[in-house]
């Protein structure tokens, strides 16, 4: 699936329009792994949140300590904002037929417009983003649309803006 980056001063404007013109479908919380309460190293990480969003609310606050990420007005996780030093991934899930008339899901790399006449309209559109060693993943219905922000490295990575 293809991803682009979005500047980290727009994160929290982004996450807020987002949720307020956007049908979100699901959110997913992990850790990246690392030391157990055993002690021993475990790559694969722990799931801390999987919840479908159908017929819900999903919000969050932030202040001085963190963020916090609300679903019906309760809190299901806080992030500390200790090491946070990026912005969000906007994933597109795009889908094709196959020769056989199943469907598979398109990987692009990075460098690909995301109004490329081309490809299929993404079905799905996931906010991603590694916060204090745990990969979160919002999942909206649909595309969310983007415009060119700034140039990262040319020629291929460029940051977008959600609009």
């Amino acid at each position: 699936m293809e991803q682009y980056l979005l500047p980290k001063e727009l994160d929290f404007e982004h996450l807020r329009f987002c949720l307020d013109n956007y049908s979100s479908k699901s959110i997913f919380i992990r850790d990246c792994g690392g030391i157990r309460d055993d002690g021993k190293y475990h790559c694969e990480g722990l799931e801390k949140v999987n919840e479908s969003l159908e017929g819900r609310v999903l919000d969050f606050k932030k202040d001085s300590y963190g963020l916090y990420i609300l679903i019906d007005s309760d809190e299901v996780f806080h992030f500390p904002l200790k090491y946070y030093d990026s912005g969000f991934n906007l994933s597109y899930e795009r889908f094709e037929l196959s020769k056989d008339g199943s469907e598979r899901i398109i990987l692009l790399s990075r460098g690909f417009d995301p109004y490329d006449s081309t490809l299929p309209e993404p079905r799905t559109s996931m906010l991603r983003h590694v916060i204090d060693n745990h990969l979160f993943e919002l999942s909206f219905k649909g595309r969310i649309d983007l415009e060119f922000h700034s140039w990262k490295y040319k020629p291929d990575w460029k940051y977008w803006k959600i609009v």
